[in-house]
C-alpha cells in the first residue's frame, strides 16, 4: 500500500484550519480543479475558498481516511456549515447571510499529486455536491448543468 504524501496531509490540515495560504502552498501553480463542468485554476480556486470561509465561518470538514484509487488519492468528504457571512461566489453578486445550515452529501474528491504538490482536484459529480449544492441550499437559482 502506498503511503499518503505529506503534502496531502498538509492540504487536509489547511482545509480544517481555513488557512487558504497553507492550502495554496500544497498546490502546483498548474493546479486544475474540475467541477460542475468547469476547470478552475489555482488563482480561481483559492478565492472561492476564502469566500466560503467568510460566508460560512463554521464550515466543517469530516472525512474518511485517504485511499488510493489507481494513481489518484481519494477522500470521502462530509462538509457542512451555516451561512452567517456575506458569500461572494465568483461570477455572482454577493449573497447576504441567510442563516441557513448547509450539508453536502458524502462526496468523493480525487486528487493527483506530482512532484510533491497537488496538480488536480476532481469532486465526483453528485446531486447536491459541492460547490453547486452550497448555492442550491442557500436559495440561489442556478441554471441547469
Amino acid at each position: 500500500m502506498k503511503e499518503v504524501p505529506p503534502v496531502f496531509l498538509e492540504y487536509i490540515a489547511g482545509l480544517k484550519a481555513h488557512d487558504v495560504d497553507r492550502i495554496g502552498a500544497t498546490m502546483a501553480d498548474s493546479l486544475q480543479v474540475h467541477s460542475s463542468g468547469k476547470v478552475l485554476t489555482k488563482p480561481e480556486f483559492l478565492p472561492f475558498l476564502r469566500a466560503l470561509y467568510t460566508g460560512f465561518p463554521d464550515w466543517n470538514y469530516d472525512h474518511d481516511p485517504p485511499e488510493w484509487h489507481g494513481d489518484l488519492l481519494a477522500v470521502k468528504w462530509r462538509q457542512s456549515g451555516t451561512h452567517l457571512g456575506v458569500f461572494v461566489f465568483p461570477g455572482l453578486p454577493p449573497i447576504a447571510p441567510t442563516g441557513r445550515k448547509v450539508r453536502i452529501p458524502e462526496q468523493y474528491f480525487r486528487y493527483r499529486v506530482v512532484d510533491g504538490l497537488l496538480t488536480e482536484l476532481r469532486p465526483d459529480p453528485i446531486p447536491g455536491g459541492a460547490p453547486r449544492g452550497i448555492l442550491e441550499q442557500i436559495g440561489v437559482a442556478l441554471p441547469p448543468l
